[in-house]
């Protein structure tokens, strides 16, 4: 590893990465064109994109995954032609991709070793493993408990694993694609300390992130890419989130989105101290009791995984409730009387899910049938008993036009899309049916600041047009930005609710702790 130490002079070294008119195209679509790009030693460099404009295409060419069609790659000044990933960890370069490579029942230590087993016996390779989790602590700080399992994990640990991993042969240049998009804000904090770290001991690393602020705290450099052509680089401290956005998009976007007072009408739901355990007699959700009305937004503030995943699969029909009951557009929900998901979409109730992969998109189906999904024994699939292509494609055609959804083609899979895109797909086909009540989770996790904006202009006219809203965000400032009313939970239980008028980060943040809201004003 090339030791780049905090304050050294590197502008005498060759860059750690240089990159000369690379282009790569999958059939029609021209993901990168003529990419120029120099990053230099120990420097955290960004890139920056809308969802779909070829970043992470860019950088698993440099890791491997895929091969330019044309260009120049060199690694400290050397000219490479990178085969394989296997070839690029031998070069030095380390990959944390978007959505994590680890087994989740295996053990820490287990995914450490994982492909790098030392000789026929597993303990000589176990006590390497060991040895390599307690050097990495040492130098970079990542503390973990080598015997966890890693689906008993909070996902900030997780992150670290993966790091781990990505450096414990040896790299040297680090590449993190949208690494804070499943993290709270002190899980980011952390991460942040550690890239710190990172760069003070000579790793360079690169950071694809759609959070343009978090490109202002911890970057050097930032490069703007749009529709897979360099559209300009930036020193950070010489730019702005509003100069970033512009260069992304092509316009000026908003960065707050324009907003007027909510006008609450009937109340169209109402629950009554819901809650479940978790199998084993632990309350995940206790005494949650709120009403939403028609025209109002209702934001749920929390660190992930203090229940809010199970409300919303409970008011959404994935579970039944435990404890309590609630009322949802006149019908009642209890232990005794459940409903289904399919129940409550037949009743006007919209579901964005907080984890599109797993049930927001079946990602081997194409856009035009994941388009319907939910809806398809509606018009929009045909008038007769079977679906009709036409019918959805038209459907799924008008959809993309009205959403923006990139690159318009209704035959593509799913898994195609980039994350934004994808996204837009789930929120386009909730918010097509005009539902009375919409539940949505993590409405913007990893889209970018063009989407971000387009997607919460959408929610707050679906506000104004009188439909009730409940929005799950760990985004303090979208949850500030988007929510008429605030309730914050913590372990599971209701800290209180606070109007939007009386919140700010830390009243929040402090009620996130579990401080009661007349503690924390």
């Amino acid at each position: 590893m090339t030791d780049v130490s905090k304050g050294e002079d590197a502008s005498h070294l060759p860059p750690a990465i240089e990159l000369k008119n690379v282009s790569k195209a999958f059939g029609l679509v021209q993901a990168n064109k003529n990419i120029n790009l120099q990053v230099g030693k120990g420097t955290i460099h960004g890139i920056v994109g809308e969802n779909g404009a070829g970043k992470s295409t860019l950088m698993n060419i440099l890791y491997g995954l895929h091969a330019a069609d044309t260009g120049e790659i060199r690694i400290n000044g050397e000219l490479v032609e990178i085969r394989s990933s296997a070839h690029a960890i031998a070069l030095g370069i380390g990959m944390v991709h978007q959505h994590f490579m680890l087994v989740p029942n295996f053990t820490v230590l287990e995914n450490v070793m994982l492909g790098s087993e030392k000789g026929w016996s597993l303990p000589d390779s176990e006590q390497a493993a060991l040895e390599v989790l307690k050097s990495l602590s040492e130098k970079y700080g990542m503390d973990v408990d080598p015997y966890a399992v890693i689906e008993n994990l909070p996902v900030g640990i997780r992150q670290r694993v993966e790091i781990i991993k990505a450096i414990k042969g040896g790299a040297d240049i680090l590449i993190l694609d949208e690494p804070t998009g499943v993290l709270t804000p002190q899980e980011a904090d952390s991460l942040f300390e550690i890239l710190k770290v990172l760069k003070e001991r000579g790793v360079t690393v690169i950071l694809i992130t759609h959070k343009l602020e978090e490109i202002l705290t911890i970057t050097d450099n930032v490069t703007i890419i749009r529709d897979g052509t360099v559209i300009g680089h930036r020193e950070t401290a010489e730019t702005t989130t509003g100069e970033l956005a512009e260069l992304m998009v092509g316009r000026e976007v908003l960065l707050h989105v324009e907003r007027g007072e909510a006008k609450p009408g009937e109340v169209r739901l109402q629950t009554h101290d819901l809650g479940c355990n978790m199998g084993d007699g632990a309350m995940r959700l206790n005494g949650i009791s709120f009403e939403l009305r028609a025209g109002e937004i209702l934001g749920i503030a929390g660190v992930a995984g203090n229940g809010q995943t199970e409300l919303m699969e409970i008011l959404a029909g994935m579970r039944p409730p435990e404890e309590g009951s609630f009322t949802i557009l006149g019908h009642e929900v209890s232990p005794a009387h459940t409903m289904e998901p399919d129940d409550m979409r037949d009743i006007g109730v919209g579901h964005v899910p907080e984890d599109r992969h797993h049930h927001g998109l079946v990602l081997q189906f194409q856009a035009q049938e994941n388009s319907v999904f939910g809806f398809h024994y509606s018009k929009i699939c045909g008038p007769g008993f079977f679906l009709d292509k036409p019918t959805m494609r038209g459907h799924c055609d008008h959809l993309m036009h009205d959403f923006d959804v990139r690159p318009k083609n209704a035959d593509l899979l799913a898994s195609k899309f980039s994350g934004g895109n994808q996204q837009k797909i789930v929120i386009a086909r909730e918010i097509d049916q005009q539902p009375q009540l919409l539940l949505v989770g993590q409405p913007t996790r990893g889209v970018d600041i063009g989407a971000i904006e387009f997607i919460h202009r959408e929610l707050i006219h679906l506000r104004d047009q009188g439909c009730a809203i409940l929005l799950v965000s760990v985004e303090l400032d979208e949850i500030l930005g988007l929510a008429d009313r605030i309730l914050v939970m913590n372990s599971g239980k209701q800290v209180g609710i606070v109007d939007r008028e009386d919140a700010d980060e830390r009243t929040l943040g402090l009620m996130m702790a579990g401080i009661s809201g007349d503690a924390a004003a």
